[in-house]
Formats: C-alpha cells, sequence, structure tokens
C-alpha cells in the first residue's frame, strides 16, 4: 500500500502523500447507510508537495482550480459503493486520472498558410463562373 502512484511516465506520487476522511454517505444501503462511513475524501496538498516541481504544481493548480481550495488541496469524493474500500480504490484512480490530465502538456498550433495554388485555383473558378453568368444575360441592341 506504500507503493508510489504513477501520474505519467515522469511523474509519481508517494501514496503517503495522500490522505483520507471518512463519512457517513447518503443513497442506498440499509442500516449500513446509518452505521458505517463509506464515503471517502481524498486530500492531496498540491502546494507543498515534494514530488512535484513548481512548473507542474502551477500546471496543476490552473487546469484544476475548481477542485483545489484557497490552502491548495485538491479534493475528490467517492461514494458511489457501499464499501469504503471500493470507494478509496476509486478515488485514487480518479486522482491518478486528474493528475495526469492536468500535467499533460498540449502541442502549440501551428498555423499553416492556403497554398498558392489553391488560392489561384478558387479564383480561376471565380472568374469561370463570373464568365458564364455574363453570358447569360439579356443583351441589349
Amino acid at each position: 500500500m506504500d507503493k508510489d502512484l504513477a501520474i505519467t511516465t515522469h511523474v509519481s506520487v508517494p501514496r503517503s502523500e495522500l490522505s483520507f476522511r471518512f463519512a457517513r454517505s447518503g443513497g442506498h444501503g440499509g442500516q449500513n447507510v446509518n452505521k458505517v462511513e463509506t464515503k471517502v475524501e481524498l486530500l492531496f496538498d498540491v502546494l507543498h508537495s515534494p514530488s512535484l516541481t513548481d512548473e507542474q504544481k502551477e500546471r496543476i493548480l490552473k487546469k484544476l482550480e475548481n477542485r483545489i481550495d484557497s490552502e491548495g488541496v485538491l479534493r475528490i469524493v467517492s461514494q458511489e459503493s457501499r464499501s469504503q474500500s471500493k470507494n478509496r480504490e476509486a478515488a485514487v484512480e480518479r486522482f491518478i486520472e486528474l493528475m495526469s490530465h492536468a500535467l499533460k502538456v498540449r502541442k502549440k498550433r501551428m498555423k499553416t498558410k492556403i497554398p498558392k495554388a489553391v488560392k489561384e485555383r478558387r479564383l480561376e473558378t471565380k472568374k469561370r463562373r463570373g464568365e458564364v453568368k455574363r453570358l447569360r444575360r439579356i443583351k441589349e441592341v
């Protein structure tokens, strides 16, 4: 359970940096809902994580700003299952998915020019079309 979580090929986060809180979950479960704390809240301190570089922290804070509080803590809640262990694993999987998506570097878009031949072809077809329309006009005598 102390194994590192592989986020990307270059980034891994030790499980010891994750903290969990548990609460009673709503919904289905009968008496289980009233007795067992199955809702899992995963907390990860992005700002103070030693396994991330400043650039990575900045990228995560920007991409996941809606999920991170003012102290820089990422919060993920899972309560789909009636089992605490399944909810914990679901929260960890969601954490890995969110982090890998946030750390993905997007390629910068290269502007492309319209080739000269394509422009000339377009103008030529416009000229031909205009000539056809001009020849259809009724000539005044």
